[in-house]
């Protein structure tokens, strides 16, 4: 009797349902959707909430919070590497209740509480070199480290791709190691070379060597001159216990803009501190194979520096020199800024006049070695009742120019050279830079330096004026202007100890005395 009446409430139903209009159906059928709909959206909400609170309440999620602020604290506790036994002392205990989020974010990679070197000042025995070199070319290269480099002071080594046989001095000189096979890395650049990779890794490898009371890595090539004394200067002004990356980009516009603005070119010097260095040596070889496209060695560590977050320290005393020829531009407009490096010296003519380029390199590196600190520095003095401008860059020349020319002028560099790419225009180099003048009556009368010493707590520079191609037209036609000039063949420069205000301009009494060879 059930079965019938059921049977009988779904046919009345049905017959009422086939009564009913098309469009009163399909409006019944989307409102029982969209309660359906309504429905299944709750309970999910309901369902994920349930799931966020348990998650968050969990024992798994407390201590994943507590090893992330454990992360958050400094660099050495990274999953990456463990901590030394002996920086036991800096590790954090986890809270014992439940930490609230930090309302400043922290960069883990700012700081770096265990030191790996005793107190007290900075010098030469706490830098250590990693030189970049060729075994073909080292029998020539050494004589460039050997102008800077001190043995009883300095740390470093040499690394070649292979071993070399040893010569007599050579024990003067850095010692060679040999850099580890880099066959298992990728390199896929069409223009450059695999050993970009190797030296890339001079910096690990220096590093893992485990030498004591080391603050700060430098690296640089075979064929680069240092300044070591205005180097430790300039480190001086960093904290070595943080991560620290110093160096300086490249004068070619054209060289910048292939690499980085932000990259320290690696013939200028690179600068690397020992927090620095350690973090590098636990990711540099998973990070040199995401980069098998890059060119050489220089941006390759600044690609796995930039993943570390550390950005450059810019320091206009270090030198890429990507130039060609003649130099004079750029050595007689040093930035107010110690002189650090310079590179590719035997790409670009000696700097002074009858002499080879070695010859000159050891002329300039011993008035470096006589005062460091003064080296290519420059004074601007006059001479206003001679109408006379002295620009006096210390350690290679002095220009004096027939007539007035302004500090602002003389700022900019010459541009006696081309880049390295072979262009010589004014936009490819990134400094500001000037053409010579086109006037014979106009341009400087160049001395050069001749020979430097010490005279109590100066130094005196002698400097002898150079012959040119223009001496012959200067006395025909710009006699007025030369008359003052025409029989001064030496000039003394007396300098003294630099102070706080060593880059103000200078009186011509204090600094300048002339001699004049009669003929």
């Amino acid at each position: 009797m059930l079965g019938v009446m059921k049977a009988t409430k779904v046919m009345a139903y049905q017959d009422k349902s086939s009564n009913m209009s098309p469009r009163r159906i399909r409006s019944r059928q989307w409102r029982h959707s969209r309660t359906g709909t309504a429905v299944v959206a709750v309970l999910a909400l309901l369902l994920s909430t349930t799931a966020w609170f348990s998650l968050v309440f969990s024992g798994t999620t407390a201590r994943c919070w507590h090893r992330f602020k454990d992360w958050e604290r400094g660099p050495q506790a990274f999953s990456w590497g463990r901590r030394r036994q002996d920086r036991s002392s800096y590790m954090l205990q986890p809270p014992t209740s439940s930490p609230s989020p930090p309302s400043v974010p922290h960069l883990p990679f700012l700081t770096n509480t265990s030191l790996p070197f005793a107190g007290g000042e900075l010098s030469v025995k706490h830098i250590v070199f990693g030189i970049a070199g060729s075994s073909h070319l080292w029998k020539r290269r050494k004589e460039l480290v050997r102008l800077w480099w001190r043995p009883k002071d300095m740390r470093g080594h040499v690394w070649l791709e292979e071993r070399v046989s040893p010569e007599e001095g050579d024990d003067s000189l850095p010692a060679i190691m040999v850099s580890e096979d880099i066959s298992r890395f990728r390199y896929t650049n069409p223009t450059g070379h695999p050993s970009g990779l190797r030296i890339s890794r001079i910096l690990s490898e220096s590093f893992r060597l485990g030498l004591p009371d080391v603050r700060w890595f430098v690296l640089g090539d075979d064929d680069t001159i240092f300044n070591v004394d205005n180097l430790v200067a300039v480190l001086k002004k960093y904290d070595p216990s943080e991560m620290v990356y110093i160096g300086g980009p490249s004068e070619s516009h054209s060289a910048n803009t292939y690499f980085s603005y932000s990259m320290a070119f690696g013939g200028g010097g690179i600068v690397i501190s020992h927090p620095l260095a350690e973090a590098l040596s636990k990711i540099q070889d998973g990070c040199l194979d995401r980069y098998p496209k890059l060119y050489g060695s220089d941006d390759r560590l600044h690609a796995c520096i930039t993943e570390l977050g550390v950005p450059l320290a810019r320091e206009y005393g270090f030198h890429q020199w990507d130039i060609k020829g003649n130099a004079h531009g750029l050595l007689s407009s040093h930035p107010i800024a110690p002189f650090v490096s310079i590179h590719h010296v035997e790409a670009v003519d000696p700097f002074y006049p009858g002499l080879s380029s070695m010859e000159s390199l050891k002329r300039f590196t011993r008035a470096m070695k006589v005062d460091p600190a003064s080296i290519l520095q420059r004074s601007i003095c006059y001479d206003h009742n001679r109408h006379l401008t002295f620009s006096i860059s210390f350690g290679y020349v002095v220009q004096v120019f027939p007539h007035i020319v302004l500090p602002r002028e003389l700022e900019r560099s010459e541009q006696t050279y081309s880049a390295w790419n072979g262009i010589n225009l004014r936009n490819e180099f990134d400094l500001d830079t000037r053409d010579p003048y086109r006037s014979v009556c106009k341009k400087p009368i160049l001395f050069y330096l001749k020979d430097v010493g010490r005279e109590g707590n100066a130094t005196l520079g002698s400097y002898e004026r150079a012959r040119g191609k223009y001496d012959l037209k200067r006395k025909v036609f710009c006699f007025p202007q030369m008359r003052v000039l025409r029989y001064v063949q030496h000039i003394e420069v007396l300098g003294y100890p630099l102070g706080k205000n060593w880059h103000l301009v200078c009186s011509t009494e204090d600094v300048l005395q002339t001699k004049s060879d009669k003929q």
